[in-house]
């Protein structure tokens, strides 16, 4: 083994989603996140060796989804904040009823999500730990509640693992700040593409929603459970609306409230939430569907309540489904966005509704992510969660060494 490391991801390399790096350093197997991207089917990320420690860097099911699995089936550690591991326990419960319900195979079971209740060792933002001779430090990633980034120090190298990153201050989190580092694997999401400015963002998304209230329509919001939702609650509290919340959004806000010391405003979110109105049963979605704006799961459209609320208006001219978060190819959300189109229980019907899409992503923008390198200052850079790594390379390739592994690859540091 090489004294300054090995790395090979597992999942997520050129791809966004399912990511899973294993690193090997100093006679140590690190296994940093581990998800799965949830497709139709389910994609799951290669099998991990047995390893020393799981560093879990939040609780999105792209990074976390097969937590537990190597808790059960291998017997880890997972290091994470308590705020991730208490969401992340929360979706791998319903990932897997989800699964059950669409008749996918479920790889860990109940027993496997006890273990990784039983394996979890909370770690706060800006703490050092030692890992039997190698050094960690945790460092706010800036993309949700939770997000943490790992430094690991070992034999003459500095590692910055980001996970997901967002250098701009939300309503939730403040930004990422550099870290000085000699190996820096960062997501790449975004890359080559901008986001718009947050602030004439908010001000057109409340425009776009008020158009759609004033003349009598009904405005579907989707919305990730974790981060997303909260964020759109907090956006929409700025105007008068009538807004209802219905899915797994409603937990998370009570969670992420029980831990405020994760948001950068505690109060925002506490005002945002006492106005909403909950939805409880069939009853209330009745309720809700006569009402302005529905904030609902799933952000993806892949089920959940979105599906019902958009049957009831997909031949309504006058109402909307504004998409807020990234659809992933093969998602229900992305044939909306791209043909106008929804599966509704394997029957694929036409919507006819307004379909809009605002950026309200919690990850770097490509503008972004270049100042974050080069403040990091690297000696190497390797990218990883991205279907387009080559317009960072392309930018910044006269500055510093980029690596653009693929999964299974094996890379010597």
């Amino acid at each position: 083994m090489s004294k300054n490391g090995i790395i090979r991801f597992l999942g997520g390399a050129s791809e966004v989603g399912r990511l899973a790096m294993l690193y090997e350093v100093e006679d140590k197997k690190l296994l940093c996140d581990y998800g799965f991207a949830p497709a139709k089917p389910p994609k799951y990320p290669e099998e991990a060796p047995k390893i020393d420690y799981t560093l879990l860097t939040h609780a999105h099911i792209d990074h976390s989804g097969m937590i537990p699995w190597v808790a059960g089936k291998r017997g880890s550690k997972i290091i994470s904040t308590s705020l991730t591991a208490t969401i992340s326990d929360l979706l791998a419960m319903d990932s897997s009823k989800i699964a059950k319900m669409e008749g996918w195979p479920v790889p860990f079971d109940d027993d496997d999500i006890k273990s990784a209740r039983r394996n979890i060792d909370e770690i706060t933002p800006n703490e050092h730990r030692d890992l039997d001779g190698i050094e960690i430090r945790t460092h706010s990633a800036g993309h949700i509640p939770g997000a943490i980034m790992y430094e690991i120090r070992s034999h003459k190298k500095n590692l910055l693992f980001t996970g997901d990153l967002n250098t701009i201050d939300t309503h939730l989190v403040n930004g990422a700040k550099p870290v000085k580092c000699d190996i820096l694997v960062m997501e790449a999401t975004y890359a080559g593409r901008e986001h718009p400015d947050r602030e004439e963002l908010e001000k057109q998304f409340l425009e776009r929603v008020r158009s759609v209230v004033n003349k009598g329509g009904l405005a579907i919001i989707p919305s990730f459970a974790v981060g997303r939702t909260q964020e759109i609650l907090i956006t929409l509290a700025k105007d008068n609306f009538e807004v209802w919340l219905d899915g797994m959004g409603k937990t998370v806000n009570g969670i992420m409230l029980d831990q405020p010391s994760y948001l950068a405003n505690p109060k925002l979110l506490e005002e945002a939430d006492g106005r909403v109105k909950i939805v409880h049963s069939q009853h209330g979605r009745n309720l809700a569907a006569k009402g302005e704006v529905i904030v609902t799961t799933s952000g993806m459209l892949d089920g959940g309540p979105v599906l019902d609320y958009l049957r009831r208006i997909k031949d309504d001219t006058k109402s909307a489904v504004l998409l807020t978060g990234y659809q992933v190819q093969g998602t229900n959300g992305r044939m909306l966005l791209d043909f106008g189109l929804i599966d509704f229980a394997g029957v694929t019907e036409k919507v006819n509704c307004k379909v809009e899409f605002f950026d309200f992503s919690a990850h770097a923008g490509h503008s972004q992510l270049k100042e974050f390198i080069k403040k990091c200052e690297p000696e190497k850079v390797i990218l990883c969660h991205s279907d387009n790594r080559q317009a960072l390379v392309d930018d910044l390739k006269d500055r510093f060494e980029f690596l653009t592994p693929n999964t299974g690859d094996v890379v010597n540091i």
